[in-house]
């Protein structure tokens, strides 16, 4: 058994499907045909009981073959007599005496004809076997007027056989150009219903060997079966592949080519420092330490853009669902304020911060925050003021900037996009979109909006789901208790 259920197993789908079918047909024609038959044997045998029971002999019919005196048979039997009561008729006595009148196969009586002679039965149906073999169904009864004597008339059950070996034989034929058809079907229906899979089928193997990720499956709009859905899954599944490809493509491009200024100027001034070492022409002092500086600057930039890079290439949270907690949203709000002063000592920053309870990952909250701070110190002019509010969950940073121009807002955070009045100053591109995808994890959500009250600058807006007081559970969490 388990040797056939490994074989079937390694049998292609659609000759399983195949297979499957012709058995279940099978089954169920073959549990029908054997119905059939016993509904139609019962039914045959009724009717030859009915024949027997119908055609009973009367009184005067028998009376001519008993004789009181000399005993049951009066005459001789007539083996070709014409007649309707049966091939083979007995006369049977309470004495346990018989005769036969009708027919040329005497049968052997048993106790449930003695008992209708007897008068202990009224009538009784039974089979019986003739000394030639052959079966017969018997009918023995009383005759009304006649005590004691019981006629035992029986007929061949080959008037039945024969018509059920008939009907075996048609049977037998049906079900078996049933199976034959329904095997043939379920072939055809397996090779119809899985065109669809072999199509997809290729298509994978195409993309597995191409990495061509352009391929479509067409698919019925009006469609909506098992067939519809998963061609539709496939098609969104390589759209998302090829759309995460030319990201990561862009990306590439984007870093590397954010990449090649920095190193571009360091290189060179590296070089002029080799070069005044080999020659032994000292750079004077002041260019020097220009040098150096300039060096130093861009190896920050460099350590930053990788940093940046880095940050992006996290996957998504919910992969480090470890990381998130219950945390004390204006503790992160606080740490990211006292880094930002230090950055930009010689601006006011003003800050109200309430309590609010959020669920995300503290570092990666803190970064969000530090990096919207960085671009208002950046844009905010020498002695300046930046707004910093936290209340029901709303943070608010507004700084009083030259603002963003509307046409420019769309792009504000895409990776790497710069204004073309902030490419001289320092920075990666970088620092909104990390934003952008640190807030979207956490369930928020960040924008970038002109100040309303048209005074100039730029409102950063962030919203995190959370509460004003800690949940009970946030016992040992940071920000909360620990």
């Amino acid at each position: 058994m388990r040797e056939a259920l490994r074989r079937l197993r390694t049998l292609p789908i659609r000759s399983r499907l195949a297979l499957l079918v012709a058995v279940a047909v099978a089954c169920a024609v073959t549990t029908a045909a054997v119905a059939c038959w016993f509904v139609v044997r019962n039914v045959l045998v009724d009717s030859l009981d009915s024949a027997l029971q119908a055609n009973r002999m009367s009184l005067p019919q028998v009376a001519r073959y008993v004789d009181l005196e000399t005993g049951l048979c009066a005459r001789e039997s007539s083996p070709r007599e014409q007649n309707p009561f049966g091939s083979s008729v007995q006369l049977l006595d309470r004495q346990g005496q018989s005769c036969l009148i009708i027919g040329t196969e005497e049968l052997t009586l048993t106790d449930a004809d003695h008992a209708v002679a007897e008068g202990d039965a009224p009538d009784a149906l039974h089979n019986a076997t003739g000394d030639d073999g052959t079966k017969y169904r018997v009918y023995t009864y009383t005759v009304p007027g006649l005590r004691g004597v019981a006629v035992s008339a029986a007929r061949p059950l080959s008037e039945v056989n024969s018509s059920l070996s008939n009907l075996a034989l048609v049977l037998v034929f049906v079900a078996g150009a049933g199976v034959v058809g329904a095997g043939a079907a379920g072939l055809w229906v397996a090779r119809t219903g899985l065109r669809p899979v072999d199509r997809l089928t290729e298509a994978v193997e195409h993309v597995a060997r191409t990495e061509d990720l352009a391929v479509r499956i067409p698919v019925d709009d009006d469609s909506d079966d098992e067939i519809a859905r998963l061609s539709r899954s496939f098609n969104s599944m390589t759209s998302s592949l090829a759309s995460s490809r030319d990201l990561q493509q862009q990306l590439i491009a984007d870093a590397g080519h954010e990449l090649r200024t920095p190193l571009t100027s360091l290189r060179t001034n590296i070089e002029l420092l080799t070069r005044s070492e080999e020659t032994g022409r000292p750079i004077p002092e002041a260019d020097r330490k220009a040098l150096l500086a300039s060096v130093k600057a861009q190896m920050s930039e460099l350590a930053a853009l990788i940093g940046d890079l880095q940050e992006l290439s996290r996957p998504d949270i919910g992969q480090y669902s470890g990381r998130t907690r219950i945390i004390a949203w204006q503790d992160i709000v606080e740490s990211a304020l006292r880094r930002a002063r230090l950055r930009g000592p010689e601006l006011t920053i003003h800050a109200d911060v309430r309590p609010w309870y959020v669920r995300g990952e503290p570092a990666a909250l803190e970064r969000a925050v530090v990096n919207i701070l960085d671009n208002a110190v950046k844009f905010s002019p020498e002695g300046g003021t930046v707004d910093v509010r936290l209340a029901d969950g709303v943070l608010t940073v507004r700084d009083h900037g030259p603002g963003i121009p509307a046409d420019e807002l769309p792009h504000v955070f895409d990776r790497f996009w710069r204004s073309p009045s902030a490419r001289s100053l320092p920075g990666s591109g970088l620092g909104l979109s990390i934003v952008a995808r640190t807030i979207q994890q956490a369930g928020g959500q960040v924008i970038l909006s002109p100040a309303p009250d048209g005074a100039g600058g730029t409102v950063a807006t962030v919203r995190l789901p959370g509460a004003p007081v800690p949940p009970p559970d946030a016992t040992g969490l940071d920000g909360v208790a620990g």
